[in-house]
């Protein structure tokens, strides 16, 4: 019997027994969405209407008080129609009466513009000053023939009184708007305009209302006879917010308000801005309408805001949707409880489910003869039989014959031990297709169960496991990019050869293989196309060795051939020769086409060693010996590589110990300026306290320092000195002194090289301007886009830029246009041989000539004769340095030489 644990709520809730109470929980979910929907829109209208009787109010009311205002300028103009000339004070006295301030906000003054003629304007400018306004002045002044300067303005603010004077008609937007006022006789609008009275910093969008007056108080019928008859203007000027803030408090004030000029919707047109709108620009109602006054037309654009939004909420929708959700559950409990019951009725206490069903077995019900009574429906997915069909085919015909007296014995044993799960047994089953497939079964007697009846085979397919053991073993075995032999396969065979060759006496040979300028292809190009490069270079490498050979890639662009047995070391390098030739060619990537060599070390088994982890190293040995001798060739491993190496890594050690104690030093040499014939600055040259070979040069170990990284803390480490050295200048009285520094590839295009030269910067307290920063001319071959952005940086933080080396290598004019440079400095090589050598003047008159084209100074360095000099000068090179004038110099003797070349000039 089963007990009603059995019946679990997950089981319950499962769709084939619950369908009814999920349909009737769906029905009344969507009910009662439906009724929140309605209830929503029913809101949302309501809100939505609010919104729009908002906004028309709200134009209304803007275009009510701009007519007031112009009501306003006719009863000026029409002043002047009766009085005929107004005075200042009558003026004054008027706009007193209309009480701007109360009656109409917004208006910052109303004024007259009389058009004065050119030989009126001396005479109009007394009279002006002679009733009071003493520093009066028509600006700005134009070309005539008449102007129409601002007379009044009241009320008479010291704001106010900074208008007086200007004439409106020279600026185009003022002047728009009065041509239009004159000739059609209407009062117009300016568009947006800053008010000339405006404090500095102020820049509120403000506009100009313009009324024609003229001569006799009547208006001509005629547009000549206007132009003609014009005596001038009454006008309004308005600042928006004050005009407008006062309409949008009173009728709007939770909406976002905003006025664009000309109806264009840009920053640039924007007149007014209440700024209630969100943050991220969200509304839920926006309305837009059209202001036409005074031949203008402004854009109203009215948006809702959280403000409104959170106002015009109604707490209605979500009553009914709780509500709604709480009726839907409990109907959903109801049924569903009616459904439990009938599901616990219908459980008996005997069922047949004694065999699980699963999409990686496959399970089959045997009677005692051996003959198959039923099969689960995952035989069907596995070997392609329908469960159906089972019955009618032969077993034995489907099982291997090496493996079916095993499947027998297993039956056999589980009959007679019945219940017991016997042990695994391997089998090959044929399927549907003919295709043979490894399974693995167990047996189990269960001849007495009710609903069983049977003997019962559970089979496990192993092909998906097999096959995922064997791609285990490619990514184990195997590059993933190349198909070739990895390392650790590779190092397999090599322990395999060695093994060969030392017992039999065979030789063999072992080639180590790095791609020539690899990784320029890949920075320019991309990974993609170095990828697509690598592939190509493994299928030419098989395609030059034999089948019993072996090719593998170590990582990178690293390549190891095996040859498993040769005759001798010609014929290895016959076989090199025929990897250079294959590999020595062009190959087209990305649609750039890019040409590849390579670099070869050869060493031979077992003649150089019997150990693997050896023969990999003096392999390397004699690769890195190839490169030195110009790649795209090969070298045979010999003892002198494996003695370099040795007292290389010994140089090394000895490298990283002086930095570790401090055993360098720098000696400054002097730079001088040729034209003040004075000391501007000095060079700092590295130089290494050795224990026992004394003062040693940079030029010595600087090469070893780039190959083994030491040259980013070394660099760091002169850097600093330097700075020291400049700040001890400075407190010895030389306050003007700039100090350069060298700087090498592998330092410039470090990752964290900006972060510290702002570092040392900020730590020292140098002035960047005193520090100067020498790069060599073989920068310019990096990434183009990255040495602009480090170089870039370099300057905006103060530093001088020098290119040192200048003409030698490739140094591109596009390069030095582009980049922000400030001086080069020819190389050394050229100046050693002025005068006597035709090439070498030639070249550096050439250099000096096109830096002083691109605004560059040029630096003239190891300038040892008086007639190196000489021609320097007459060439106009700006500055030299060199043996002539001082050798390199410690410190105590810099600051003896500074002060000696203060007392007389080092150039004669």
């Amino acid at each position: 019997m089963m007990n009603r644990q059995e019946l679990s709520l997950r089981k319950l809730l499962e769709f084939r027994n619950a369908w009814v109470a999920w349909l009737v929980f769906a029905v009344a979910v969507a009910v009662t969405l439906l009724l929140w929907q309605v209830s929503i829109r029913l809101v949302e209208d309501r809100t939505e209407a609010r919104f729009r009787t908002q906004s028309l109010q709200l134009k209304s009311a803007i275009e009510e008080r701009l007519l007031n205002y112009e009501q306003v300028l006719a009863g000026s103009a029409g002043l002047f129609a009766v009085a005929g000339d107004v005075s200042r004070d009558q003026w004054r006295e008027y706009v007193d009466k209309v009480d701007i301030n109360r009656y109409y906000p917004g208006i910052q003054g109303i004024g007259y513009v009389r058009r004065i003629g050119v030989r009126q304007m001396a005479d109009h400018i007394a009279s002006v000053r002679a009733e009071g306004v003493h520093n009066y002045l028509v600006n700005p002044l134009g070309s005539g023939p008449y102007y129409y300067p601002m007379v009044y303005l009241e009320p008479g603010t010291e704001r106010n009184r900074r208008a007086l004077g200007y004439d409106a008609f020279s600026d185009p937007i003022h002047r728009q708007a009065m041509e239009q006022a004159r000739d059609d006789a209407i009062p117009t609008v300016t568009a947006k305009v800053v008010l000339v009275q405006e404090e500095l910093g102020e820049d509120q969008a403000s506009f100009l209302m313009y009324y024609p007056v003229y001569q006799g108080g009547e208006v001509p019928e005629i547009r000549a006879e206007r132009r003609m008859m014009l005596a001038g203007y009454v006008f309004s000027a308005f600042r928006m917010n004050n005009l407008i803030d006062g309409i949008v408090g009173l009728i709007s004030p939770f909406l976002d308000v905003r006025i664009y000029d000309a109806g264009v919707v840009e920053r640039q047109n924007l007149m007014y801005g209440s700024n209630l709108g969100s943050l991220d620009n969200e509304f839920s109602f926006q309305m837009s309408q059209t202001i036409s006054h005074g031949g203008r037309d402004w854009l109203l654009q009215t948006r809702s805001t959280p403000a409104f939004d959170f106002l015009a909420s109604d707490p209605r929708p979500p009553i009914v949707l709780g509500s709604g959700l709480v009726i839907s559950a409990l109907l959903f409990l109801f049924v569903l409880a009616l459904i439990r019951s009938r599901l616990m009725a219908q459980i008996s206490a005997g069922r047949y489910r004694a065999i699980t069903e699963g999409a990686a077995n496959v399970t089959l019900v045997m009677d005692r003869a051996g003959q198959p009574l039923y099969a689960s429906p995952s035989s069907l997915d596995i070997l392609g039989f329908e469960p159906d069909q089972v019955q009618a085919l032969n077993f034995e015909e489907l099982v291997h014959g090496d493996d079916w007296p095993q499947l027998q014995r297993g039956f056999d044993d589980s009959v007679q031990s019945p219940g017991k799960q016997m042990p695994v047994i391997r089998v090959r089953i044929r399927d549907a297709k003919g295709q043979w497939r490894d399974m693995e079964g167990t047996f189990t007697a269960m001849l007495s169960v009710p609903g069983v009846n049977g003997v019962v085979l559970s089979l496990r397919d192993l092909t998906q496991l097999k096959a995922a053991q064997s791609e285990l073993h490619r990514l184990a075995f195997y590059d993933p990019l190349t198909g070739l032999a990895n390392r650790q396969l590779f190092r397999d065979r090599l322990n395999h050869v060695v093994s060969r060759s030392r017992r039999s006496g065979e030789p063999a040979a072992l080639m180590f293989l790095d791609l020539d300028g690899f990784k320029r292809i890949n920075d320019t190009l991309g990974h993609d196309s170095g990828d697509e490069l690598l592939c190509q270079v493994a299928q030419w490498l098989v395609g030059c060795v034999r089948e019993e050979d072996s090719v593998a890639r170590l990582g990178g662009d690293e390549f190891v051939v095996l040859l498993s047995r040769i005759s001798d070391s010609d014929a290895a390098g016959k076989v090199a020769e025929t990897i250079l030739r294959s590999l020595c060619q062009r190959i087209r990537l990305n649609d750039h086409e890019v040409g590849i060599t390579v670099s070869i070390g050869i060493t031979m088994i077992p003649h150089d060693s019997e150990d693997a982890g050896t023969l990999m190293k003096y392999a390397d040995l004699a690769m890195y010996r190839a490169k030195e001798l110009g790649r795209n060739t090969f070298q045979f491993f010999t003892p002198a590589m494996n003695i370099k190496a040795a007292r290389r890594l010994l140089q090394q050690e000895e490298l990283a110990t002086a930095l570790d104690g401090d055993r360098f030093v720098l000696h400054y040499q002097p730079k001088i300026d040729l034209a003040s014939e004075r000391v501007i600055g000095v060079e700092a040259f590295l130089r290494w306290h050795h224990p026992e070979k004394g003062l040693v040069s940079a030029q010595q170990f600087i090469g070893l320092a780039e190959e083994t990284g030491l040259i980013v803390r070394l660099g760091e480490w002169a850097l600093r000195q330097a700075c020291i050295q400049v700040q001890a200048l400075e407190r010895a009285g030389f306050e003007s002194l700039k100090m350069a520094v060298n700087l090498s590839v592998r330092q410039l295009t470090d990752s964290g090289f900006l972060d510290m030269i702002r570092q040392v910067i900020t730590e020292t307290g140098v002035s960047p301007e005193r520090l100067e920063l020498e790069m060599p001319a073989e920068l310019l071959n990096e990434d183009p886009r990255m040495l602009r952005e480090l170089l870039v940086s370099l300057h905006d933080l103060g530093v001088c830029l020098i290119l040192d080396d200048f003409g030698t290598g490739s140094c591109s004019l596009v390069a030095l246009q582009q980049l922000p440079l400030d001086v080069i400095k020819i190389d050394h090589r050229f100046i050693r041989d002025i005068p006597y050598n035709v090439s070498a003047t030639d070249v550096a008159s050439a250099v000096i000539a096109l830096a002083r084209k691109l605004h560059l100074t040029v630096v003239a360095e190891g300038v040892e004769t008086p007639q190196q000099l000489s021609f320097l000068k007459t060439h106009g090179c700006a500055q030299c340095q060199g043996n002539l004038f001082s050798y390199p110099l410690d410190e105590d003797a810099l600051i003896g030489f500074l002060i000696r070349q203060y007392e007389r000039p080092l150039i004669s």
